[in-house]
């Protein structure tokens, strides 16, 4: 990937695809080209739910809810369609967690709720599946919930280790 941009002002991989290869901080913002960023997730990695489940926790106890967030893009994208639903939450519940670490409150809190509802719609609509690969699922919605009231409440930015959930209590 080239570390400026094309003619056109986007970056773009050796197929031509648009890819932004600025070097972004902890929680996912753009730096400036050539300035030190933190290392990215490697993008379509497939793994198996269990590592993802793992692999996201740990970025999220790093304070890196926006790598987290790709963690779980890899694994609804790459994962059973019945499960998508389940991995796009979390997907939206690590970011919720991005925009409200960056002092978004409204998108914080609107991302936390869709997040928490698409992951109990799963697991209600999942027959005893109530904590798919160990995820605690009503723990990790009412965390999600709890945490849109606190951040509309005016809690931004907030820190994303002290703010991260646990997925499998």
């Amino acid at each position: 990937m080239s570390e400026v941009p094309g003619a056109d002002g986007r970056d773009r991989d050796a197929e031509g695809r648009a890819r932004n290869a600025r070097p972004r901080d902890g929680l996912g913002r753009p730096l400036p080209y050539g300035a030190e960023g933190v290392a990215r997730q490697p993008e379509g990695v497939v793994r198996t739910p269990e590592r993802s489940v793992a692999e996201a926790q740990a970025l999220l106890d790093a304070g890196r809810p926006f790598h987290a967030h790709e963690v779980f893009e890899d694994a609804w994208k790459s994962g059973p369609k019945e499960e998508r639903g389940l991995w796009k939450g979390l997907a939206q519940l690590a970011v919720g967690l991005t925009h409200a670490a960056r002092g978004n409150a409204t998108g914080g809190a609107r991302l936390l709720r869709r997040g928490a509802a698409a992951v109990v719609a799963w697991a209600d609509a999942a027959p005893g599946r109530a904590r798919p690969y160990g995820i605690g699922v009503p723990e990790l919605a009412a965390w999600a919930e709890d945490l849109a009231r606190r951040v509309e409440g005016g809690e931004v930015p907030l820190d994303p280790v002290a703010a991260a959930p646990t997925l499998a209590p």
